[in-house]
């Protein structure tokens, strides 16, 4: 077993010296966390569990250097090198992933870019990681997909490999419906069907887990129970993975001997003023030009706190030569030029800026040094930097101010939470965090290191881990129903060898798609056809069950030598004989009920009631699903309280809701017929919850085959409506 992890960037850097390559580290979340799970399964119930890590080494290969780079990649450093060209990967990454994607999941639409060829060169990535990894995809791999630069990749694999364990975990946020609508439809639409084609699909928090939720119910239509999708033939899990950090490596940081000496000459520079840290990719998503102005309001409220505090302010160089970037440093650096110009003096400056990259040793030192750190970027996946910095406070002193748009501030609640687009919230905060008692910095400290400690990044990885495999054995269990050739063959056999044999066959999302109107879902030619055949084939009963009304199907299925049930088992007929009810009912309740479904009918836009002779329905297919779900939750709430003291029962089946009589369904209807004759083959096909007191009443040797991927009482399951027409067809042959 291999866990093959895939992310845009491998976790080195290939460079090419005197037509040789050079290969260095790189740095970032995702690579030290990922690396430090990894390393943690040597030692590990996982240590079997090889690893490989696929993605971009930095450069285009060329041919001539191609199996030595691959070589040294596999034997070194567990890796194997995605071949993506220059000119694609500036498209791609510097194209739709950061002029389009990166700005508008950051809620930053006004930033984004609608490019079709930087679309068509992030599909064509997609496709180029796709075709890398299915060469060299073994069947019990796992997967482990990251971030945005990827979000095709999963659909792609699984059209290839539909058993392979698939992961996905997006590290940005996943922004709001009424934002994620802006990309145009093809676009979002490819871009959740991608991610869908994931086992489990991870975000840092349960907002991002709930806006996209909300995506695939507002632009796919699927709705989720506590997570869990059914998309027809397969079950898609997304939940929530706040990711953490090497708590350890920080905390005992202190220790360091290199580390103990920059921080007591850091702390000989600062000398008695107390130090505000900052640190920062250069990127407008962090809020680091409102930091700065909250920053200068402070001092100008806070003339007393003169030469006594220091800001630090570190940022790190980010997508250099794109212009928007280097116009929001040049913004910066005249920022700071002019807080520094207004407040300092010879002896004191009130801004230390530095525009590089910061090693581990000299960043934890400066984590240690500094008495407050400010963190407030306008939106944030998680934000590891304000969870290391908690983490290397040993001592338990120092504040952190944190962003309420960070991801990490749902963890770090003990932090001084602020709005960062409220200067006056940020200068405020900024007093308060230089003044507050050591006793509380330290009370407050403790809960959140425990927190920290407790889901570090190992336990993140795990967890994750841990709950693909488990979405893969449901998914396992779900599928080990599926009628396999083996099972098919017998029950064609057994078709074909008895002597006398009844077949129970529902109609709507069984025989047929759903349709918007019902109306639509008349059968074509194809369906009657194979009804006809059945119907003649010797000693076969073929009983049509259906929700609908007697006339309807009269209508569509009069003309054929065949039983029916209608309205779910109200009315039968068997053949050549006249409709009969199934047993004495009423319908003198349908008039107190009908009041309520119009007013919810008013209340939900094309929603629409079906009238039945015993029974009404609530139609809101073709509704706006969000609103639906909430409204159909309403409706199902009064039915209930208005129905209490009445004789009938209320069901929600597949964008439904039904009032009909109780004591009346499928299965009553099935025992009817059976009970007329001695039948040595009884099948029973079905779609939904209404199938369901079918298969449950059924002989023990029946077979009972539920059309779709979901748990049910039937023995097994055909993946949609076309499986069940092709298996009607075998019986035939």
């Amino acid at each position: 077993m291999r866990l093959l992890i895939v992310s845009n960037r491998l976790p080195f850097s290939l460079k090419e010296e005197n037509e040789r390559m050079k290969f260095e580290e790189t740095t970032g979340g995702l690579v030290t966390g990922i690396s430090a799970y990894l390393d943690s399964l040597k030692g590990s119930s996982f240590t079997k569990l090889e690893h490989l890590w696929i993605g971009w080494p930095g450069i285009a290969i060329s041919k001539k250097i191609l199996n030595e780079v691959m070589e040294k990649c596999l034997s070194e450093f567990r890796a194997y090198p995605v071949p993506v060209s220059k000119n694609e990967m500036d498209n791609f990454y510097l194209g739709f992933c950061n002029k389009t994607i990166w700005p508008l999941f950051h809620c930053f639409p006004a930033y984004a870019v609608f490019d079709e060829d930087f679309w068509n060169y992030y599909r064509g990535v997609n496709e180029i990681f796709s075709d890398t990894i299915i060469k060299i995809l073994k069947p019990d791999d796992i997967l482990w997909i990251h971030d945005y630069h990827l979000m095709l990749l999963p659909k792609l694999i699984r059209d290839k490999f539909p058993e392979i364990p698939i992961g996905f975990f997006l590290h940005i946020p996943f922004p709001p419906y009424e934002v994620f609508r802006l990309l145009p439809k093809v676009w979002r639409k490819e871009i959740l069907d991608g991610l869908l084609g994931a086992n489990l699909i991870g975000f840092h928090i349960n907002e991002y887990t709930q806006n996209f939720l909300r995506c695939i119910l507002r632009i796919s239509g699927y709705e989720n129970n506590i997570g869990e999708i059914n998309i027809g033939d397969r079950v898609v899990k997304a939940d929530t993975f706040p990711m953490g950090i090497q708590f350890k490596k920080f905390f005992d940081a202190m220790d360091n001997p290199k580390i103990q000496k920059k921080r007591e000459a850091l702390k000989q520079t600062f000398g008695n003023m107390k130090a505000i840290l900052s640190v920062d990719r250069l990127d407008y998503t962090k809020g680091i030009l409102n930091r700065l102005s909250g920053y200068d309001l402070f001092l100008q409220k806070n003339p007393d706190w003169h030469k006594k505090v220091i800001f630090i302010l570190i940022t790190v160089p980010s997508r250099i030569g794109i212009e928007s970037y280097q116009r929001m440093k040049n913004k910066i650096d005249e920022l700071v030029g002019k807080i520094n110009s207004r407040f300092g003096s010879i002896d004191w400056i009130p801004i230390n800026y530095q525009y590089r990259y910061l090693p581990f040793e000299q960043l934890v030192s400066l984590y240690i040094v500094s008495d407050v750190c400010l963190i407030t970027p306008l939106m944030d996946g998680m934000n590891l930097i304000a969870k290391e910095y908690i983490a290397s406070r040993k001592a338990e002193t120092g504040v952190l101010i944190l962003s309420e748009m960070a991801g990490a501030s749902k963890e770090l609640g003990e932090a001084i939470i602020i709005n960062p687009n409220h200067k006056e919230d940020m200068a405020e905060a900024i007093k308060k965090a230089l003044e507050m008692p050591v006793e509380e910095q330290k009370k407050r400290n403790e809960i959140m290191q425990k927190r920290l400690s407790g889901y570090d990044v190992v336990k993140w990885a795990n967890e994750f881990i841990q709950g693909l495999l488990e979405t893969n054995e449901q998914a396992k269990k779900l599928n080990a129903k599926l009628l396999s050739p083996s099972e098919r063959k017998k029950i064609i056999e057994d078709f074909k060898n008895t002597n006398s044999r009844i077949i129970f066959l529902d109609y709507d999302g069984t025989l047929v798609p759903f349709a918007e109107e019902p109306q639509k879902a008349k059968p074509d030619e194809e369906v009657i056809k194979l009804l006809k055949l059945i119907s003649k084939y010797p000693q076969t009963e073929l009983v049509l069950t259906s929700g609908r009304d007697k006339a309807t199907v009269t209508d569509w299925f009069g003309m054929l030598n065949i039983a029916l049930v209608a309205e779910h088992g109200v009315w039968i007929k068997e053949k050549n004989r006249e409709w009969q009810l199934i047993k004495p009912s009423t319908n003198d309740w349908k008039p107190k009920l009908l009041p309520l479904l119009k007013m919810y009918v008013d209340r939900l836009p094309f929603s629409f009631i079906e009238e039945k002779e015993f029974s009404l329905v609530w139609h809101y297919r073709k509704a706006d699903p969000e609103m639906a779900s909430i409204r159909a939750k309403e409706l199902m709430d009064d039915l209930i309280s208005l129905t209490a003291n009445i004789d009938i029962q209320i069901s929600q089946g597949s964008k439904v809701i039904e009032i009909r009589n109780s004591g009346i369904n499928k299965g009553v209807a099935a025992t009817y017929f059976i009970s007329k004759g001695n039948y040595d083959f009884v099948l029973a096909i079905g779609d939904d919850w209404t199938d369901e007191d079918l298969f449950k009443i059924l002989p023990i040797k029946s077979y009972s085959i539920k059309a779709g991927i979901s748990s049910s009482y039937a023995k097994f399951n055909l993946k949609d409506y076309r499986e069940v027409r092709q298996l009607i067809n075998e019986f035939l042959k």
